[in-house]
């Protein structure tokens, strides 16, 4: 079971509330720029990729509310960009797909072709992390052997991006092949989206899984017990280093 936890119908959003997981799975409504910013400062859509694609839908509804009002225009949408922006300013996606759809109208001065654009651009930025999430899954799982133990971290499944996930993703197409496969997913303190979210994605879709506290990983790599890491990561130095926050 792959969940949509973005869904774009109508020219309207829902996404699954984060922070009600795991004990209840409530889909909301975002209609004004206001219920955007709430929901990536309050964690309610958090992941890069999924806050990424989020800010785009609410790029382009809230250019259909000015538009209801005859406000539109191309210093609107700049600042209602910069505003979504500083709701997560660590979220490098969000910049990268606000600022997508602002460069896309930057010349356009005609209210419909500037609704057209945007939409257009943020069912892109949404369809196209969705095929990028299967091809890092589909390469990434090559990697996985038949009875491997994996340790992750925090949460980068279907939950964080538009498709099937990033590390997780590939976890899950390994699965599919019908490898036998174990996972011990980290707590991830202190917001515990490994506890929360990891553990709750693979259990709900069949993924043997055992949850562990932060500190245990090193001591089950020390026995030996862990076959391979994969999380996602937050920052690639030059030299190849990882940083997962």
């Amino acid at each position: 079971m792959n969940l949509e936890t973005i869904s774009f119908k109508n020219n309207t959003l829902k996404i699954l509330d984060q922070t009600l997981l795991p004990n209840r799975q409530e889909f909301i409504v975002l209609s004004h720029l206001n219920d955007f910013i709430n929901a990536i400062r309050q964690l309610k859509v958090r992941g890069a990729p999924a806050i990424g694609i989020v800010a785009a839908y609410g790029l382009f509804i809230h250019a259909q509310n000015l538009q209801k009002e005859r406000r539109l225009s191309f210093s609107e949408l700049k600042q209602a960009g910069q505003q979504l922006k500083n709701a997560r300013p660590t979220a490098v996606n969000l910049s990268w797909a606000v600022d997508r759809l602002l460069n896309a109208v930057s010349e356009e001065n005609d209210p419909d072709k500037i609704l057209r654009i945007l939409r257009n651009e943020a069912v892109a930025v949404h369809q196209e992390d969705k095929e990028m999430c299967n091809r890092i899954g589909e390469h990434g799982s090559q990697l996985i052997g038949d009875r491997f133990n994996i340790l992750t971290h925090c949460n980068t499944g279907y939950l964080a991006t538009g498709g099937i996930g990033t590390a997780l993703g590939v976890i899950y197409k390994a699965f599919e092949q019908g490898k036998q496969i174990h996972v011990f997913v980290d707590e991830t303190r202190p917001v515990g989206q490994g506890a929360r979210l990891t553990y709750w994605e693979l259990r709900q879709n069949g993924i043997p899984a055992t949850l562990i506290t932060d500190n245990m990983a090193g001591f089950l790599m020390k026995q030996k017990k862990v076959d391979v890491v994969i999380t996602g990561a937050d920052r690639i130095a030059a030299n190849g280093d990882t940083a997962n926050k």
